[in-house]
């Protein structure tokens, strides 16, 4: 009787270890596990991605109207950005438009509807890569989106003397010739241009960016830079309408 105790509990034992994994086995799940987050990785990042451009894209869309209603409620005239100095020269129409987003008081990093959220680093004028969002930084009114107004801005050159780039600040929202390629708001990154969603430390052709135009829609679109030339008053994007085969212009008209 007692040896057949003993038999039945060597019989337990053996079925516990036969149900328990093997090193072995255990090495071969840890590594599917590492290939399917692999191939699942990529595919998160993408999703992540493409839903910052559509939250940028609403926001775009939102501030664009905004701006347009102001033309409506002011004889047709856009804003007309009395600071000429960059960045302010592009975030200073914001003050004008805060009302029509319902908002109200000063301006502050608490506005989410002017933070973009793929701004992860700071592509302003004249500045290399820093990671610092632009929409947490007071000299841009908090504002990751940009008013076509460098013709409030005249830059001077001892050698050319001034310069007035392009832009529509101040212009007639009606006397805009092609309102349907003519920039009015877009991501700040594309008058450099750089992209928040396409991120690269330097400047480069054929960025994408998001751009908000005349007519009221918004496009992601490719930005022209020419770096065959970058001499005084053609350094960035915003200072020259791109050539034929862009969807869009700085100039009105």
């Amino acid at each position: 009787m007692r040896a057949c105790r003993i038999v039945q509990h060597d019989v337990s034992r053996n079925s516990e270890l036969q149900d328990a994994f093997t090193l072995l086995e255990l090495l071969v799940v840890i590594a599917i596990i590492g290939i399917l987050a692999a191939l699942l990785l990529p595919a998160l990042n993408k999703a992540n991605a493409y839903a910052k451009r559509g939250a940028c894209l609403n926001n775009l869309r939102q501030i664009n109207m905004a701006v347009r209603q102001y033309a409506d409620d002011h004889n047709s005239l856009l804003p007309m950005v009395t600071n000429s100095r960059p960045p302010q020269v592009w975030s200073d129409y914001a003050l004008f438009v805060r009302s029509y987003l319902g908002l109200k008081g000063s301006a502050s990093s608490n506005d989410a509807l002017f933070a973009c959220p793929a701004d992860t680093f700071d592509c302003g004028y004249h500045e290399d890569y820093r990671p610092e969002s632009v929409h947490l930084q007071a000299k841009y009114r908090f504002n990751s989106y940009a008013f076509n107004a460098a013709n409030s801005s005249t830059m001077y050159s001892r050698l050319t003397g001034p310069i007035t780039p392009p832009g529509i600040a101040g212009w007639k929202m009606s006397s805009v010739t092609e309102p349907v390629k003519t920039v009015l708001v877009a991501e700040l990154c594309a008058l450099v241009p750089f992209s928040w969603h396409q991120p690269v430390k330097s400047q480069a052709n054929n960025t994408r960016d998001l751009v908000g135009f005349v007519d009221g829609h918004v496009s992601y679109i490719k930005m022209y830079w020419d770096a065959t030339n970058s001499g005084f008053g053609h350094v960035e994007a915003w200072n020259y309408d791109p050539p034929q085969g862009y969807d869009y212009k700085w100039s009105g008209d």
